[in-house]
C-alpha cells in the first residue's frame, strides 16, 4: 500500500508525525519522493497537498492525508474516512477594509482572486452571483492591493494575515482540516482497515492519561464517582489487606481537579502514564 502525504506546507510535518505515532515510520531519503517504511507492505509518497486527491482517485496511492479543502477543490470521487484534528482553517471571502462591500451578494460583477477556482465557481453560482474568477497560485491576499481583484477567496486560520493585509471577511465558504482519504476500491482492504484502526487509536488517545493507584476498599465507590473512566475503572485486589489496585483512563484536562480529590479519599501510589493509542 502507498500512503500519500504533503511534501511541504502546514500539513506536512503533522502528517508525518501522525504516521509515526500510528506505527508507520518512513525511512526518509533526501530528494526521494517514494520511500519505504518499517512495514514492508507500506510505502509513503511525498506529494503536493493539492495533487493527493487525484493520486488517490487514480489509485497511484491507496490512501492519503491532505486538507478537506483540497478534496473539495479536486472534485474527485474518493472516500473521506477520518478527520484528523490538525490543519483547521476556514475558506473565506474577504475584501479590503475600506471597501463598500458588506456581503458576498455585493460582489456581483466583481473580480475574485483565488487558488480555489472550482470551489469559488460553485459557491458563487449556487448563490446566483456573477463574478469573474482570477486564478492565482499563492499570496492572493495581495491581489486587491495590486489591482487585479476586488476580493479574495482564501484560507484563514487565525485571521492575522488578513488583518496585516487590511482585509476583512464578508462570507464563509467552508471549514477544513486534515483528513484521511482512500481510494473507494481499496477501502475494505486489510491494509486500509489496519491503517484506519491505527490512526483512529492515536486520535482517540490524544489528551488521555492512564492512572494507576492503590485505593482502600471502602473508598472504591468514591473513586468511581471521581474518575468513572471510559467504561468504568479496572479494579484488582492487591496483597495488602483491604487495598485495591484501580486503573482508569482520564483526560489530562481533568487531572488538576481529580488528583487532589483522589488523595482526599485515600488513593495513594498514583502513577500517571500518557496513552499512546486507544482502541475502542
Amino acid at each position: 500500500m502507498i500512503i500519500a502525504i504533503p511534501n511541504k506546507g502546514r500539513l506536512s510535518q503533522p502528517s508525518l508525525d501522525l504516521l509515526k505515532q500510528a506505527g508507520i515510520k518512513p525511512e526518509i531519503e533526501e530528494r526521494k519522493l517514494i520511500v519505504s517504511t518499517n512495514n514492508p507492505n507500506i510505502n509513503v509518497l511525498f506529494a503536493r497537498a493539492k495533487d493527493i486527491p487525484e493520486y488517490v482517485y487514480m489509485n497511484a496511492a491507496q490512501a492519503g492525508i491532505t486538507g478537506y479543502d483540497m478534496v473539495v477543490e479536486a472534485g474527485v470521487d474518493v472516500e473521506v474516512l477520518l478527520k484528523l484534528g490538525f490543519g483547521r482553517a476556514k475558506l473565506v471571502v474577504a475584501v479590503p477594509s475600506e471597501s463598500d462591500v458588506r456581503t458576498v451578494e455585493d460582489l456581483d460583477g466583481m473580480r475574485i482572486a483565488t487558488e480555489f477556482r472550482n470551489i469559488a465557481k460553485r459557491f458563487f453560482e449556487e448563490k446566483g452571483i456573477n463574478v469573474k474568477i482570477v486564478e492565482v497560485s499563492g499570496a492572493c491576499e495581495n491581489a486587491p492591493q495590486i489591482g487585479i481583484a476586488d476580493a479574495i477567496l482564501d484560507l484563514t486560520s487565525t485571521g492575522t494575515t488578513l488583518k496585516i493585509n487590511n482585509l476583512r471577511v464578508v462570507g464563509e465558504v467552508l471549514e477544513t482540516e486534515a483528513v484521511l482519504i482512500v481510494n473507494k476500491d481499496c477501502k475494505d482492504s486489510f491494509e486500509v482497515k489496519a491503517l484506519v484502526t491505527s490512526i483512529q487509536g492515536v486520535l482517540n488517545a490524544r489528551g488521555m492519561m492512564y492512572l494507576m493507584m492503590n485505593v482502600p476498599e471502602e473508598a472504591l465507590e468514591d473513586v468511581k464517582r471521581i474518575v468513572p473512566g471510559l467504561k468504568g475503572p479496572t479494579v484488582m485486589r492487591v496483597e495488602a489487606e483491604g487495598m485495591l489496585a484501580v486503573h482508569v483512563v482520564v483526560h489530562e484536562d481533568r487531572l488538576f481537579e481529580v488528583l487532589e480529590q483522589l488523595k482526599k479519599v485515600g488513593a495513594r501510589d498514583i502513577l500517571i502514564i500518557p496513552v499512546q493509542r486507544l482502541i475502542y
